[in-house]
């Protein structure tokens, strides 16, 4: 009926594997939980493998590092059953629920399901303040806002979809892809299939340091020029971009790039910092885009 589906790399996911473990048995339905090892650490593998003892729980490692898109695809190839449940591991279910709210729509009219993010309401400590600050401003959003602009809220890391249709979507080269998501978003865009968004949310608690979410961020910036800045349409789906093609269409890019340049160092600073605009943080990745070749 259902399989879960949970890519990883150097994160104990006992906890959340037992949480959807429980929840499956309660609601008396076939399911599987495969957690793919994304090559990690040797301390991560031998506490992880642990889960394989509960009944329909698989766990399996790659032997070289693919990255989350391509651990995806292996995962989706191995799953036997017709919907599978991807979430990232680095989650956990706001309620008890969250399986429960998810098999309603199996066998539904809609093949893909966003359950959405949420942030729990104490702050991190400051080294980790980006992500949580740019997870809580931009990311939890209710379901009237996202039903308004359904593209633009889908994540990858709680998502409820046709294993077909999500093969048939994926990105499927051999290689690391940062910014899957809006990939993925403009997948569905072309083939004219709107996502539902419901209130299911996952709590998004392994948040990643300051430099290391900001690195990734640059990295999806130089993914998205590669991949999707010549889109039709594309404009429609992520403001990013949208500023980006504006910026072109009146050649202003020479311009952008010089202020990037003079100003890179000012906006970093305030970005890494204890308190960071994320209007800082949309300019540099606009300046960002501009000046990448």
């Amino acid at each position: 009926m259902l399989s879960i589906l949970i890519p990883t790399y150097n994160y104990f996911v006992e906890n959340l594997v037992n949480t959807l473990h429980k929840q499956c048995i309660s609601e008396k339905i076939g399911f599987e939980i495969i957690v793919l090892e994304d090559s990690s650490s040797e301390n991560y593998i031998s506490q992880n493998k642990s889960i394989s003892s509960l009944t329909n729980c698989y766990y399996e490692v790659n032997q070289k590092n693919f990255g989350r898109t391509k651990t995806r695809q292996i995962l989706a190839e191995r799953a036997k059953f017709d919907w599978v449940l991807f979430l990232d591991a680095d989650v956990i279910p706001e309620n008890g629920d969250f399986i429960k709210n998810y098999i309603t729509f199996l066998n539904s009219s809609n093949t893909v399901v966003f359950g959405g993010y949420k942030y729990q309401n104490n702050l991190p400590e400051a080294s980790k303040i980006l992500r949580y600050k740019y997870g809580k401003e931009r990311e939890e959003k209710p379901v009237t806002v996202k039903t308004k602009k359904p593209f633009q809220f889908v994540f990858s890391g709680n998502i409820l979809i046709q294993k077909q249709l999500f093969l048939e979507l994926n990105y499927t080269e051999n290689e690391k892809f940062y910014g899957m998501d809006i990939y993925f978003a403009y997948q569905l865009f072309s083939k004219k299939i709107t996502p539902l968004h419901i209130e299911n949310a996952i709590y998004h608690v392994g948040l990643e340091s300051n430099d290391m979410f900001f690195e990734k961020s640059l990295q999806s910036v130089v993914s998205r020029k590669r991949f999707l800045v010549d889109k039709v349409d594309i404009e429609k789906l992520n403001p990013l971009l949208a500023h980006y093609k504006k910026i072109k269409k009146y050649r202003l890019i020479f311009i952008t790039r010089f202020l990037f340049k003079i100003s890179e160092q000012f906006l970093k600073r305030n970005i890494l910092s204890k308190n960071p605009n994320l209007f800082y943080f949309d300019l540099y990745r606009l300046g960002y885009i501009c000046s990448e070749k």
